[in-house]
């Protein structure tokens, strides 16, 4: 559009879109206030690789750094705290020209963050941490923090988000996406509030974040046209993006001849800051939106199962790593690893990007996202490794012929009850038993070794009861013991236990029968298919997707049998095919647990298909419970795909079935059916409205073999009253069994170091300060949405503590005593 056209358009008496439904006067065009927002949105990393991106990220500053020096009245806005270090240690000279211009207030810092991440996928810890690095990173450095959050081009936004922005000290957001033909809004500025009542002031980016290098003419018409005119500022975004790029000469120029126009909305090169506290100044009464944003391309929850799978792990392997080193470092065993962890965070916080971990970035981006997840993951496991070593060899442990001791380390703070697993080179002549701390025999059961060699190298699985984020010791003995057999039966197709009853059809391969034995309910709904297969011609993202529902056929049933039982656990196996791809399921039932794990290995060759495992009830519901980060929200069973964390639960008149997994996040519900999306095989890297040609030589994604673990908790009364929410945690960080030996030692053969009650408040994180002065931090959360009071034991001290519905709250332990302190989510 050109210069005069666009005069001409800004000229109008009424410029702007329709008012919204409050009916508010439209302003004169004059009296309108446009923040022009220089910007260049920079994608690290999506149809190139990262170094691509680093390079761009510094000739991006560089150019806004000309700017800046050309036109005195230019602003420029960035986000993401990494760009920043990226220039630290590659460019000093330009790092330091940026540091003059922050300090000058011309070069805007926003988001606050150490990336714009994908919003719907991290765990809620993994938001903490992209705060508590991104805004420390930017004080340290520069002595300033962000105070506007933004994720302009993440593919929704989940609603726990504004109570951590809130906690992180920033008071308003930016996005753009879910648009206006995705989720209506009363209007683009609105506040907005996480379930917990914290709220920040947002604001929907009208049309788009980037613009074109020449004309803007298309752009501003397009984004005040959006508008509803009934604000006196609004805020249109500006500048070269996605590859970086940033305001170029002929934008500010050409901003500067609109501005001629006397019956145009003012256009003011500006900053999010200005604009805000202008909204801020002239009052009114926004609209609240309470809850999530949704929704943008759901195929994004599910798209590449590698990068899913390696996040969840490390978040998981990350986590378990802090508590233990800090109580490792607690006994004065082994310093706090402070260098390594953190930088191990720093890589998973950097794939967490929102085009690598939705999966739309090209193929070999991922090569470099599994070597630095992987990355990430080995720190972690290495400072897991030598913080329970270390604690391991001050146990002291009395020699005995003959024996191994095994030391199960529990990660959760309460007591855990599951099966431990032990492989070693045993006397499988004489045969074995176990026995715990106190002498006590415990049943014991032999299993698939992992090597196929001819050799006595066994694996024995047994139970364990490990007392809160502690350790307990066991002892393998020569010689078998009898015991008197758990309730737990088994036959070719049938699974029982004191809690549970399972019949899975042998023609199916569906679960005929799942009974909850407390009430006698019948969970099952044998007539509803399990492994459906969906025609899915959506591209990487699913653009304009609102359910996976064009159901093809269903994988079929080959065999089921009985895989193994003993006195601790059974095994039935089914095996089923579709097209060239194979599914195996493990149906495990241990002795005395109350839920059902399902052991997946899914071997898939389809292209532009997805995959539904639909756990059918006959439960009755029009709503479902999906976890969220740090939270959990309500949602309409209608089928439409939903993002989640790692549970979904259904549930009607005392009883339910929660659905939990340790690698997916995309999931559906219809009535009282839980789905997940195991695996869809678009072409990578392919947006609409670009079309496959039927003789195209592409390549599809997620062929080829991946394995998962579901865990199916069918129960009486609700999630809460099921106790999901710590079922689900231990499922994704379960007990680690490590061989020892005998040796002499001061640490007791069992002990506890943190405990938070069991109730509904959950202790999340146990971690070292980030100012490395030998406090602990400690974050719990309230996880069953209603006020709790709290006692948590940590480390010989007690956090007594008031926690309202879904809230987060964040302790400091001082170094040499004291009690504890409440901070914010910085540690500030």
């Amino acid at each position: 559009m050109s210069t005069r056209a666009l005069l001409t358009f800004l000229g109008r008496r009424q410029p702007f879109a329709e008012p919204g439904s409050a009916g508010r006067e439209r302003k004169a065009a004059r009296d309108v206030r446009i923040h022009m927002i220089g910007n260049a949105h920079i994608d690290p990393v999506w149809l190139w690789q990262w170094p691509e991106g680093y390079q761009e990220v510094r000739a991006t500053f560089q150019s806004a750094i000309d700017r800046l020096e050309e036109y005195p009245d230019f602003v420029f806005t960035c986000d993401s705290s990494l760009f920043f270090e990226w220039v630290e240690e590659s460019d000093p000279e330009l790092f330091e020209q940026i540091r003059a211009r922050i300090a000058e207030g011309r070069f805007q810092v926003i988001g606050g963050w150490w990336v714009e991440p994908d919003c719907n996928i991290p765990s809620g810890e993994s938001f903490v941490r992209h705060a508590l690095y991104g805004q420390r990173y930017l004080r340290e450095r520069f002595g300033i923090t962000a105070t506007t959050g933004a994720n302009l081009d993440s593919f929704g936004h989940n609603a726990t988000i504004p109570q951590i922005l809130r906690g992180s000290g920033i008071d308003s957001y930016v996005f753009l996406r879910p648009g206006p033909k995705e989720k209506t809004l009363e209007s683009p500025i609105f506040w907005w509030e996480s379930p917990d009542g914290s709220r920040v002031l947002a604001y929907r980016i009208p049309h788009e974040y980037c613009a074109p290098k020449d004309d803007l003419g298309e752009h501003v018409e397009k984004a005040i046209a959006s508008l509803p005119g009934e604000e006196a500022e609004y805020a249109v975004f500006y500048g070269v993006g996605n590859h970086g790029g940033g305001p170029t000469k002929a934008n500010l120029d050409q901003i500067a001849h609109l501005n001629e126009n006397e019956g145009s909305p003012r256009l003011e090169l500006s900053s999010l800051r200005r604009f805000f506290d202008g909204v801020a100044a002239n009052g009114g009464d926004h609209p609240t939106v309470r809850g999530e944003l949704q929704h943008h391309s759901p195929g994004c929850y599910t798209t590449h199962s590698g990068i899913k799978r390696w996040n969840r792990r490390a978040e998981n392997l990350l986590q378990r790593a802090e508590k233990w080193s800090a109580i490792a470092d607690s006994l004065d065993l082994r310093p706090y690893p402070l260098a390594d962890l953190t930088r191990a965070w720093k890589l998973l916080l950097f794939n967490q990007f929102h085009d690598t971990l939705a999966g739309t970035s090209i193929e070999p981006a991922y090569e470099d996202a599994r070597d630095q997840i992987g990355h990430a993951s080995s720190l972690a496991a290495n400072a897991f490794n030598a913080a329970v070593q270390s604690i391991a060899r001050q146990i002291g442990i009395e020699q005995e012929e003959e024996m191994r001791p095994v030391v199960v380390f529990n990660p959760h703070p309460w007591p855990l009850r599951a099966d431990a697993e032990v492989e070693y080179t045993w006397l499988r002549a004489e045969g074995a038993h176990v026995v715990d701390d106190a002498g006590e025999a415990v049943p014991m059961q032999m299993t698939r070794p992992l090597t196929t060699m001819s050799s006595s190298r066994d694996r024995l699985v047994f139970p364990v009861e490990v007392p809160p984020l502690g350790y307990r010791t066991y002892r393998v003995r020569k010689g078998e013991l009898v015991f008197q057999k758990h309730k737990l039966s088994a036959s070719q197709t049938g699974l029982e236990n004191e809690h549970l009853l399972l019949e899975l059809d042998p023609g199916t391969g569906r679960i005929a029968k799942l009974v909850v034995k407390v009430t006698g309910a019948d969970l099952a709904a044998p007539g509803s298919k399990h492994a459906v297969v969906i025609e899915d011609r959506s591209d990487t993202w699913g653009h304009g997707v609102t359910a996976y529902d064009e159901e093809i056929g269903e994988f079929e049933c080959t065999s089921v049998r009985l895989l193994e039982t003993g006195f601790v656990r059974a095994i039935v196996r089914v095996e089923s095919r579709y097209g060239a791809s194979t599914l195996r399921e493990d149906y495990v039932l241990g002795a005395n647990v109350p839920y059902l794990d399902v052991r997946i290995a899914l071997d898939w060759h389809e292209q532009l298909k997805l995959l539904k495992l639909r756990y059918p009830t006959s439960v009755e519901t029009d709503a479902a419970t999906f976890e969220t980060p740090y939270g959990h929200l309500e949602r309409p069973a209608s089928g439409d795909e939903e993002p989640g964390q790692s549970w979904v639960d259904v549930s009607d008149a005392g009883r339910g079935l929660t659905v939990i997994n340790d690698a997916k996040y995309g999931y559906d519900v219809r009535g009282g059916d839980i789905g997940i999306s195991a695996v869809r095989s678009p072409v990578w890297a392919w947006h609409d409205p670009r079309e496959l040609e039927e003789d195209g030589d592409f390549e599809y994604m997620d062929q080829g073999r991946q394995t998962f673990l579901v865990r199916l908790i069918p129960h009486a009364g609700d999630w809460r009253d099921a106790d999901v929410v710590r079922w689900a945690t231990e499922l994704n960080q379960p007990p680690f069994a490590l061989i020892e030996t005998f040796h002499a030692g001061p640490l007791a053969q069992s002990d506890s170091f943190a405990s938070d009650g069991g109730g509904d408040v959950v202790v999340a994180v146990l971690k070292a300060a980030e100012d490395g002065d030998g406090s602990v931090v400690v974050r719990a959360y309230e996880s069953a949405g209603r006020a709790a009071r709290s006692t948590l034991r940590v480390l010989d001290r007690t956090i007594e503590a008031d926690f309202g519905a879904h809230e987060i709250k964040t302790f400091v332990l001082p170094a040499g005593g004291g009690s504890a302190v409440e901070t914010n989510l910085l540690e500030w």
